[in-house]
């Protein structure tokens, strides 16, 4: 994908200047809230939405005028798309019989991608009688014997419940190693972004925010957007100013390492995003090595079992709360808050209403300039590519400025 526009006929670019190069045999994610382009991204790959602008390669061939049958991808839908009338062996034969296929070969394709899903007592049953997992598998067998050379998902796991999706991202993940064949795959859901791609997109309103590997995304997250999306429970956002290695949050001051800290000295007010995940209970922390304790009152704790979550309600400053409120609503409404959420071990006797004494790792602090949302403390050269942080507004600037493509 080269510099790919789509706009409507508002002239809304719904995707803005989107370029990525998906290797052969790469399982991508592109992933982002509802209305950020990643479907209309998928549905201009396999040729089912025009294209304003921007080169669509496949292979080495421009397919930008190309109808969708002359692609040779495979697609799988968010509803399935099953013909109710056919058994399942039909559905999967569907694509082999269109191409005219002899009929010792169908059978042959249609038992072989039966028996990697697990389908073989179904195969004369109706979709109707089936569940949401197994209609997918269905939908999942037509994709495979057409022998594409790609497979495309559009939120194929949305409409099962939660037990259900993890099963069958386990069956996505396999299947997708074994035939060794290249995927797109949209979602909105971050924990399928993490678990099953070799590297993500990151997109918001139509614009990409960072392309890297899953790890990558949650260790150096780019942008104040890629770290409040990326994570569960959400990163927890504070306002802090950084004098020498002295980082002043609403609870106290944390040390930073010198070199994070010297690239945000003196810029006056800034974010931090500290993780739920890197703080913990100062009195089960036997190695608290080179973090920092601070004391605060707690105002609920849920305890699970295997771990808890305190929270701490703090005051933030106008300026941090606007841009809070605004990724609040880039997040689709996902709460940022002025509290912050901390995640300790289990063992943790802290009760509401006490104060505790919490340690939190320096080292894991991200820094953040307000205005641009630009992460000031990322190693750039460790987290796949980020656009500069005026791209955004230049790329919406171009997509505006430039005539449709005829």
């Amino acid at each position: 994908m080269k510099n790919i526009v789509k706009k409507y006929g508002d002239g809304f670019p719904a995707v803005n200047d989107v370029s990525i190069d998906v290797q052969d045999g790469e399982f991508m994610i592109l992933v982002g809230p509802s209305g950020c382009g990643k479907s209309t991204l998928l549905r201009m790959i396999v040729g089912l939405e025009d294209i304003t602008s921007g080169d669509m390669i496949i292979g080495d061939r421009r397919v930008n005028d190309l109808a969708p049958r002359d692609r040779h991808l495979a697609m799988v839908f968010q509803n399935y798309a099953l013909y109710p009338h056919l058994t399942v062996y039909e559905n999967i034969a569907f694509p082999l019989r269109l191409a005219k296929v002899p009929d010792a070969e169908v059978d042959e394709k249609v038992r072989a991608a039966s028996k990697t899903l697990e389908l073989d007592e179904h195969l004369e049953r109706k979709p109707g009688n089936l569940s949401g997992g197994q209609r997918q598998r269905v939908a999942m067998g037509r994709a495979i014997v057409r022998e594409a050379d790609a497979f495309l998902f559009d939120e194929p796991l949305s409409n099962l419940d939660a037990k259900l999706r993890g099963q069958m991202r386990t069956v996505i993940a396999r299947l997708q190693k074994s035939l060794g064949i290249t995927t797109v795959y949209v979602t909105h859901d971050q924990t399928e972004a993490m678990t099953l791609g070799d590297r993500v997109a990151v997109l918001k309103r139509g614009i990409l925010q960072q392309l890297a590997t899953p790890r990558e995304l949650y260790d150096h997250p780019g942008n104040l957007f890629v770290a409040g999306f990326i994570g569960s429970p959400p990163m927890n956002f504070l306002p802090v100013t950084v004098e020498g290695t002295s980082a002043k949050l609403p609870f106290g001051t944390v040390q930073l390492p010198p070199d994070k800290a010297s690239k945000a000295d003196g810029k006056g007010l800034l974010i931090a995003g500290i993780r739920p995940e890197h703080f913990e209970d100062a009195s089960v922390k036997t190695d608290q090595g080179s973090g920092s304790t601070f004391r605060a009152t707690v105002d609920v704790v849920e305890w699970l079992g295997n771990e808890t979550y305190a929270y701490i309600p703090f005051e933030a400053p106008p300026e941090v709360d606007a841009q809070l409120r605004e990724l609040e609503r880039d997040l689709d409404g996902e709460p940022m808050g002025t509290q912050l959420v901390v995640s300790l071990d289990g063992a943790s006797r802290i009760r509401e209403g006490e104060e505790a004494e919490i340690w939190v790792d320096g080292s894991k602090i991200h820094l953040f300039e307000p205005a641009t949302g630009e992460n000031l403390t990322v190693d750039r050269e460790r987290c796949g590519r980020i656009p500069p942080p005026v791209a955004e507004a230049e790329a919406v600037s171009r997509a505006q400025a430039e005539p449709e493509a005829v």
